[in-house]
């Protein structure tokens, strides 16, 4: 346990209030990685320490726990670290905060009812695929799939696959342990598949747990990604695996991309 802290819970990307993916942000805590490793196990939910800003112009320090590792990003334990960071400084005023392991900076903005993070696209190098590694890794047949698959990074970079169809989404039974080695081989943060819709929404789904009940119901890094590969802001849906329905937001704007959506306090 930690000695003394405050914990305030939110949930955040959610398509409608009491949907969306959980966070604890932590306060007025000063303790070491080990603990809050610990912390974030005992609690078995995704926890971000909010901790004194480093210089000037920086609003916090953000360091983000997931139960199973420390993470360098982590876009919906940032929004709602934002919710708390613009109660206290006013949301007219913009806001920056840095990561605590990769020191990466990351604008805060609120525009209409939603939080965004503002991040600069990573220059990420294209990792050699193995013809068959794909299907092979996602237990699907070649039809399924569509487009090449390509790694894109706003800080976390992904494997984005492209499935042809919303249906061949949902049916997905990835081979977790495999993709999991890989992602370990090449440096990349776990494979999301997505699909487009005929209503110029997209979906998808993110793969980087070893169990199939962790799957995220909101991957913000992989939201940033996919609008870099694809050069526009888009409408994601994600959470149909999890149960939680959530709604992603992006936008391109002066080279940056901006990940954002709705950020509910729980009682």
């Amino acid at each position: 346990m930690l000695p003394s802290y405050t914990a305030h819970a939110l949930r955040c990307f959610g398509a409608a209030p009491g949907d969306g993916n959980p966070a604890l942000v932590i306060e007025d805590d000063a303790s070491p990685a080990a603990a809050r490793q610990a912390f974030a196990r005992e609690r078995n939910t995704t926890c971000v320490w909010i901790d004194p800003a480093p210089q000037d112009g920086i609003a916090a320090t953000v360091d983000f726990y997931y139960p199973h590792t420390r993470s360098p990003l982590c876009l919906h334990a940032t929004l709602a670290a934002a919710q708390l960071l613009f109660a206290r400084h006013g949301a007219a005023v913009p806001l920056t905060v840095r990561t605590a392991v990769h020191g990466q900076e990351l604008g805060l903005a609120r525009i209409g009812d939603d939080l965004f993070v503002r991040l600069a696209p990573q220059e990420v190098a294209q990792p050699a695929l193995d013809p068959g590694l794909i299907p092979r890794l996602l237990r699907v047949s070649d039809a399924a799939l569509t487009g090449a698959a390509q790694v894109a990074s706003v800080g976390s970079p992904k494997l984005l696959v492209e499935v042809r169809t919303a249906a061949e989404l949902h049916a997905l039974a990835p081979d977790l342990e495999a993709i999991a080695a890989w992602s370990k081989n090449t440096g990349v943060n776990g494979m999301y598949a997505w699909c487009r819709h005929a209503d110029d929404v997209f979906e998808g789904r993110n793969f980087n747990h070893l169990d199939p009940r962790l799957e995220d119901s909101a991957t913000g890094v992989a939201a940033g990604a996919l609008s870099v590969l694809l050069g526009r802001g888009l409408t994601l849906r994600q959470g149909k695996a999890s149960g939680r329905d959530c709604l992603i937001r992006t936008r391109i704007e002066d080279g940056a991309v901006l990940v954002g959506g709705r950020v509910e306090a729980l009682p």
